[in-house]
């Protein structure tokens, strides 16, 4: 007990966020680390996507229709299911649906699910309950990126993959299926201020405002007002630099989203 060594994950974020506001660990740093010890406290159900938004296949879908869910989807795994959705009969990988499907193992005159069967690799099944480190572990191991999630009752309650889970250690990791434009990180209120992305190079918010904030220690504004304030701010908390104030509007338990900025008064 007098030893001063954390005994439990909130002590020794503790000790970590004050490491952070010494400057041996940068913001992004500290969010990943936090991120990791919070994954061992999350479990699959807490991260699943829903039996209502997945996208699955039956396995009597003909070709263009499988083509087109696959397509319009953008995603590269499909759990297949018999007459009933809690009938998983595998994993179809889009890969493998294009590369058979050149062989001409199927064609669009085939019978529904025919040489479909052929394509689809073992579903991996796990509880909402499993604990998101093991379940990483697991996909590791086995080489897997998607689970299929089973309720007490043994139905689909949803699905879960490799991305989710390392999401929640490294943020939302975006592919080219998920905003087609990407969002303004600066954009003008009609009071006069800014609302301004954390993720906003340091670089880009210079040549916006005329500023000469360095970019040798921090990439982000979000890491460089983190590293004024020196600890990881709660919305409504403030930092000022050089002629401009920074307001926190958003912030979650892992990194500061998004400011306020505005023209700092004069003394």
């Amino acid at each position: 007990m007098l030893s001063g060594e954390p005994r439990n994950p909130e002590e020794l974020l503790a000790e970590l966020r004050e490491a952070q506001g010494n400057g041996l660990l940068t913001g992004e740093t500290f969010a990943m680390i936090e991120g990791a010890i919070r994954v061992t406290e999350m479990v699959v159900g807490d991260v699943m996507v829903p039996r209502a938004q997945m996208v699955t296949i039956d396995i009597d879908d003909d070709l263009p229709a499988i083509l087109d869910t696959v397509i319009e989807s953008g995603h590269s795994r499909f759990p297949v299911h018999g007459e009933d959705k809690d009938e998983v009969l595998g994993i179809l990988l889009a890969k493998d649906l294009l590369r058979r499907g050149q062989d001409g193992v199927l064609d669009p005159g085939s019978s529904p699910g025919q040489g479909l069967r052929a394509l689809l690799r073992r579903a991996v099944m796990i509880p909402e309950s499993m604990r998101l480190n093991v379940l990483l572990a697991e996909f590791r191991r086995s080489r897997n990126h998607m689970a299929v999630v089973v309720d007490e009752y043994g139905g689909v309650a949803g699905l879960v993959t490799i991305e989710d889970v390392l999401e929640e250690i490294v943020g939302e990791i975006d592919d080219e299926h998920d905003d087609a434009v990407p969002p303004k990180l600066i954009v003008a209120q009609t009071d006069g201020s800014w609302l301004v992305d954390a993720l906003t190079p340091i670089e880009d918010f210079n040549e916006q405002f005329g500023t000469a904030f360095s970019d040798e220690e921090y990439d982000t504004v979000g890491g460089l007002v983190t590293a004024e304030i020196g600890h990881l701010p709660d919305p409504g908390e403030a930092a000022t630099m050089g002629d401009y104030s920074f307001d926190v509007t958003h912030a979650d338990d892992r990194r500061v989203l998004q400011f306020r900025v505005r023209k700092a008064a004069a003394e």
